[in-house]
């Protein structure tokens, strides 16, 4: 019964994949995520729904639109089966519990979140805000305890200071970056998607979440920064970072944390 419910879950994630796509395409173009129906970017023909199936009909049709034979995006597939692992190891770690469906509708936003990101370089109040109430709420519902083995917030308490915390450390930043450089070197945005991994995370895991983002803000962004005609003064979408971080830190925090300190007594 466990194995088919955790097929289950990885078909819902697929099929939610399907739909996170829309969002991600459509938000930056301020159209409609409800009409009209899913059609080809291209030659706006209506998809069909049996070419619609997630995963599926992309390796059937070979990445192609039916209708235009125009290449259809990597985005689609990579986002479906993306999601879909992700909502199978969230099962892996809470079973058939309504943490599940907290944790997973998180993860999928932080998704959301990254792609719009990478994008338009916006983080839009309608995914960031929402994400903060599961947030608060995962923590008030004591929901770490279905999954140990996750870094969650362990209460009501722990996710408002994560979340204060959040939004506090990157208005600081931004605020010193006004007073040193008069611009802003991270947007508002920033400092609500950091609220909201907060309140999911609880406030000791924040500071975590910020490392890892800037290690891999670091590794990524100078060299793209060094190539390209601004130099350093590319504006780097650092949510995309910010979301990666937070979702190495859910699932690996525990060991990563457990590293930090081994090395540390030594």
């Amino acid at each position: 019964m466990f194995s088919l419910l955790a097929t289950f879950a990885t078909i819902f994630g697929a099929i939610v994949g399907s739909f996170l796509n829309v969002v991600i395409h459509r938000y930056p173009r301020e159209e409609s995520i409800v009409f009209p129906p899913s059609h080809c970017p291209h030659c706006d023909a209506a998809i069909k729904w049996y070419d619609n199936v997630p995963l599926l009909s992309f390796a059937v049709l070979l990445g192609r639109c039916r209708a235009c034979r125009e290449p259809i995006s990597m985005r689609y597939p990579l986002v479906e089966l993306a999601n879909a692992l992700f909502y199978l190891a969230i099962f892996l770690h809470t079973g058939p519990q309504v943490a599940f469906f907290f944790l997973a509708a998180v993860v999928s936003m932080l998704i959301v979140l990254i792609y719009i990101d990478a994008e338009i370089q916006i983080l839009p109040d309608v995914i960031d805000i929402p994400g903060i109430a599961v947030g608060l709420a995962i923590g008030a519902l004591g929901l770490a305890s279905s999954a140990p083995m996750l870094m969650l917030s362990e209460s009501w308490l722990d996710s408002l200071i994560g979340a204060a915390a959040g939004a506090a450390i990157v208005a600081t930043i931004i605020g010193a970056y006004w007073l040193v450089r008069r611009i802003e070197g991270m947007g508002w945005g920033d400092s609500k998607m950091l609220a909201m991994i907060g309140a999911l995370v609880g406030w000791r895991a924040v500071l975590g979440v910020l490392l890892v983002g800037s290690i891999t803000g670091a590794l990524i962004g100078v060299p793209v920064a060094l190539r390209s005609r601004e130099g350093m003064q590319l504006a780097v979408p650092f949510g995309v970072f910010l979301g990666f971080g937070a979702l190495v830190v859910l699932f690996f925090g525990h060991t990563l944390s457990g590293w930090y300190l081994s090395l540390m007594l030594r």
